[in-house]
């Protein structure tokens, strides 16, 4: 059995409310979108999906949490998805979706209402 690998942790900084909070990566190309966290065993950080306004938990290995943010990054829901049954609805206003480790949102201060942005390394 093969032991997968660990995603992240990323080159960018995950901001919320203006304070950096985690690693990211950012998925900006059709094939990293499509793929996102799939066949990963863990995430350090999170994974910042751009044009992404829903996502499902088919095929993943363990619970993560997910940001739904609009245009200006202003989080429109926050949820924690179960493997094979989660998944959010799509959202009119949704532009990009977070994913993180499960319990990350909320140690981070994440919430509706926050607002997330990409930052650079200091």
């Amino acid at each position: 059995m093969s032991r997968g690998r660990r995603f992240g942790p990323g080159a960018r900084v995950l901001l919320c409310d203006g304070r950096p909070v985690a690693p990211l990566v950012v998925a900006e190309t059709a094939r990293s979108r499509r793929r996102g966290l799939l066949g990963t065993t863990g995430v350090d950080g999170a994974l910042w999906i751009t044009r992404c306004p829903s996502v499902h938990m088919v095929g993943m290995r363990y619970p993560i949490d997910v940001a739904v943010v609009d245009r200006d990054g202003t989080v429109l829901r926050v949820a924690t998805l179960r493997p094979w049954t989660g998944m959010t609805r799509f959202r009119l206003r949704a532009s990009a979706t977070i994913e993180a480790a499960a319990g990350s949102m909320s140690a981070w201060g994440v919430r509706a209402g926050s607002v997330l942005a990409i930052g650079d390394p200091a």
